[in-house]
């Protein structure tokens, strides 16, 4: 069964492309040590809420975008030794790659699909 990790961030406005440039070089390398797909979504239409929001999640100010990102594994083994071999990877060294956001503010997690339709 497929296990998929799951993002949240804020970013700000002004390091999108930043952000992106940075999302090329970390997904390739997930896609590298087993991942099978990587998705990264810039919010677009994501509505404040009452009581709690994506914003509200992150802590995200007025000048920063809520971006929304996944990667999906094959099975949470394959999971477990990619994302250790990310933190080992040079190339994910925060001194020569900065991300370009807060990370104190990033929401993460691991989660078990329970519902799968389509491709």
């Amino acid at each position: 069964m497929s296990y998929v990790d799951g993002f949240l961030a804020a970013v700000p406005l002004a390091n999108k492309a930043r952000f992106i440039e940075h999302a090329h070089i970390a997904d390739a390398l997930f896609i590298e040590f087993g991942a099978l797909r990587v998705t990264e979504c810039w919010s677009d239409d994501v509505p404040h809420g009452t009581l709690t929001d994506f914003y509200r999640a992150v802590q995200a100010r007025d000048d920063e975008a809520v971006v929304f990102s996944w990667i999906e594994w094959p099975d949470k083994a394959t999971r477990d030794i990619g994302m250790r071999k990310m933190m080992e990877d040079p190339r994910m060294d925060p001194a020569t790659n900065p991300m370009p956001f807060d990370g104190k503010r990033l929401v993460y997690g691991g989660f078990l699909p329970v519902v799968h339709l389509g491709e």
